[in-house]
């Protein structure tokens, strides 16, 4: 079944847009260590030769601790505290839904407060809790600028880039609804692994191109993979591209990420309709581009996407020109279901099919695991985000998870 939770009344509502225009603090979270000692300095809390303790007592306490609340911060006096609080926030964005699948998958609609002139924006991310591991499924643009065909997220259109504090929320906001920092409970009904910590993978495969947002992303995996913080394993944070080639080299020697590359398609003709940004980056420059890919091995392999459609894409000619072309590249294949949306005139490719694939990209030596599509039916899987600001009209919502429900119970 189907769970949905409006965590937002009126009320609320109305309290947190009071508040986000009254405020407008700069925000702790996302700051480099540098960044943070010279806000400190510039506000005056602290001199120059403090400001580096003080660093390192509030990353600890954002970071390790996973506080909200500066009065929360124990080992910092209270004049400090409060003139932190005067100054700066350290607060999470609102959860204004939530939505549990019948597989267990969660996703959260995030709302943002304006920035500057701007409006408050709202983003999608997504838990994946599995046997052994937990994975997040990071936003890092609202909206999206590639139109890809076969992508829900892609048929709305950019409203913004994330900065780096809002895309290291949403890792923060889900560890502190799994309870997945130090000394606090799991909440009542939280869906999680049952060993281990909560959160142990990231994958940047949220909304938007995240090397369209190159500085930010790049400044919150830092952030999130750092050992003194919430030191998450960079062999367990995936950065997925559709194939931003300048940017697939910056990531590699700035940020040193796994890599995921959104394929979809082996002939450039057919690249060109299904992930536009072909156009610009073609296969040629794309495999090039993976090949140069710092770290390669087979214990560093880069994974490959690819979403099964039908009579398109799905050919037994396909899997032989994607053995080709990933010949030399150190390679796992995603093949991926397609997961229907509303208007979409895609349809999945039939399981056979899909079997018949995998089975001739497996004995040509890649492994090529078929992906258990998660959170269908509250349109949480692959290419299904999109912000409930620019979804559909309810009535149409209504008839396409009357369907999906339909399709389950058959």
């Amino acid at each position: 079944m189907t769970l949905t939770f409006d965590l937002m009344d009126k009320d609320t509502r109305a309290a947190f847009a009071a508040r986000a225009a009254a405020e407008q603090k700069l925000s702790l979270i996302g700051m480099t260590r540098e960044e943070m000692a010279e806000a400190l300095v510039e506000a005056g809390l602290v001199t120059s030769k403090q400001a580096r303790m003080r660093v390192q007592q509030l990353w600890h306490w954002l970071y390790v601790r996973g506080v909200s609340d500066f009065s929360h911060m124990f080992n910092i006096s209270k004049d400090l505290r409060s003139g932190l609080d005067q100054k700066f926030t350290i607060a999470r964005p609102e959860i204004v839904l939530e939505q549990v699948s019948n597989d267990g998958t969660r996703k959260w609609l995030l709302r943002f407060p304006p920035r500057g002139a701007g409006r408050p924006v709202e983003i999608e991310t997504v838990y994946i809790p599995e046997e052994g591991r937990g994975t997040l499924c990071v936003s890092s643009q609202v909206g999206c600028t590639l139109t890809c065909s076969f992508c829900h997220t892609g048929t709305q259109k950019l409203v913004r880039n994330l900065t780096s504090e809002e895309i290291l929320a949403q890792i923060m906001v889900a560890r502190d609804y799994l309870g997945d920092f130090p000394d606090r409970d799991t909440p009542s009904g939280a869906i999680v692994p049952l060993e281990g910590r909560k959160i142990s993978n990231i994958v940047m495969m949220g909304m938007g191109e995240p090397l369209y947002n190159f500085e930010a992303v790049k400044k919150a995996l830092i952030i999130a993979s750092d050992g003194d913080g919430l030191s998450l394993s960079k062999r367990r944070i995936t950065l997925s591209t559709s194939g931003v080639v300048p940017e697939i080299y910056k990531t590699g020697e700035e940020i040193g990420v796994m890599l995921a590359i959104s394929l979809h398609a082996v002939r450039d003709e057919l690249r060109d309709l299904l992930v536009p940004i072909n156009k610009k980056y073609p296969l040629e420059k794309l495999m090039q581009a993976c090949r140069d890919y710092p770290g390669l091995s087979n214990a560093r392999r880069i994974t490959f996407e690819y979403v099964m459609l039908k009579d398109v894409n799905d050919s037994l000619d396909d899997a032989k020109r994607l053995v080709q072309l990933l010949k030399g590249i150190p390679a796992k294949i995603n093949l991926i279901p397609f997961n229907p949306w509303p208007g979409t005139n895609y349809q999945c490719s039939d399981w056979e099919q899909i079997e018949r694939f995998a089975d001739y990209v497996n004995n040509a030596g890649y492994a090529s695991p078929i992906r258990t599509p998660r959170g269908r039916d509250i349109l949480a899987a692959c290419g299904q985000l999109k912000s409930a600001s620019e979804r559909m009209k309810k009535t149409d919502r209504l008839a396409f998870e009357a369907q999906m429900i339909a399709n389950n119970e058959d």
